[in-house]
């Protein structure tokens, strides 16, 4: 009896104790896949309104971009309610790799061109990572100044650079959230209303209120100011509009520029005065 009990004892720890094990593992991989499980894009737009946001084109992916500002609302009939006064940006961002972006736009203000690049630093886990991280930098080059102007002009005048850190977490299928520190830096700048090196720290969000619409609010707070600066910080909010291959955003702001640099630095409306309506169109290929 002995001998049948410790081969039963034997026969039985020989199956259990490989399928426990196996088990064990499989419940172990599953938890690794499950912390590795990547939160889908916490905004639809590559844009929160005006300001960046943290989605990037796929890799192969392209963008062709139209952005359009109109003049003071606040004019009326004497701008046509904006109408006379629009600014446009056109350009293109293109995915070489999952992680990366790059862009190329041109302004009609100051007829600036402006150069960017986008670069995905970690991205927000189901049960894992919590943020999604994307570093963005941008250059831009006024081809409007004139030596008239400025008879001292060097070409490297025209440069303005902007370097930002994108933080975004995705709390809900609803609710997104955004926070980007943000310096940028002047090569020719008016030093009786602005600085050199500028800090400002932005929000935004996006709540999503139906299946292909949103509201996206942000905004930005300029640190260093000087004592008689003549601008305002930016506030923007909007709506997100999804089309198949379209993405169509709505925006309403206190700043008529759509260059980040110009937008963070020189807002120049309060909402009493100073209101810009737009829209941003995107199409992807």
């Amino acid at each position: 009896m002995k001998i049948k009990w410790t081969l039963f004892l034997g026969l039985f720890l020989g199956v259990a104790l490989p399928v426990m094990a196996q088990d064990d593992l499989l419940n172990e991989l599953n938890q690794d896949t499950k912390a590795k499980e990547k939160v889908a894009a916490a905004f639809k737009g590559v844009q929160v309104c005006t300001m960046q946001s943290t989605k990037m084109a796929a890799k192969g992916e392209w963008y062709f971009l139209v952005s359009h500002r109109f003049g003071d609302l606040s004019n009326g009939f004497d701008n046509f309610f904006g109408l006379d006064n629009a600014l446009t940006k056109i350009g293109g961002l293109y995915g070489p790799t999952e992680w990366l972006t790059l862009g190329v736009a041109r302004h009609t203000l100051g007829k600036t061109y402006e150069l960017s690049g986008k670069y995905r630093l970690f991205t927000q886990e189901v049960d894992g990572f919590p943020f999604t991280i994307v570093g963005y930098h941008t250059i831009d080059i006024n081809s409007q100044l004139e030596k008239e102007e400025y008879p001292e002009l060097n070409a490297i005048d025209r440069f303005s650079f902007s370097n930002q850190l994108l933080i975004s977490r995705k709390f809900s299928e609803n609710f997104s959230a955004q926070m980007t520190p943000i310096y940028i830096h002047k090569n020719l700048y008016e030093p009786t209303e602005e600085n050199a090196n500028q800090a400002l720290l932005a929000l935004g969000g996006r709540y999503k209120f139906s299946k292909r619409c949103s509201f996206n609010l942000e905004y930005a707070y300029r640190f260093n100011t000087p004592d008689n600066d003549p601008y305002y910080n930016p506030l923007t909010f909007g709506v997100d509009v999804e089309t198949g291959g379209h993405i169509f955003q709505l925006v309403v702001s206190n700043s008529q520029a759509m260059n980040d640099i110009r937008y963070f630095t020189s807002a120049t409306g309060n909402f009493d005065k100073g209101i810009y309506f737009g829209f941003n169109l995107y199409r992807v290929f």
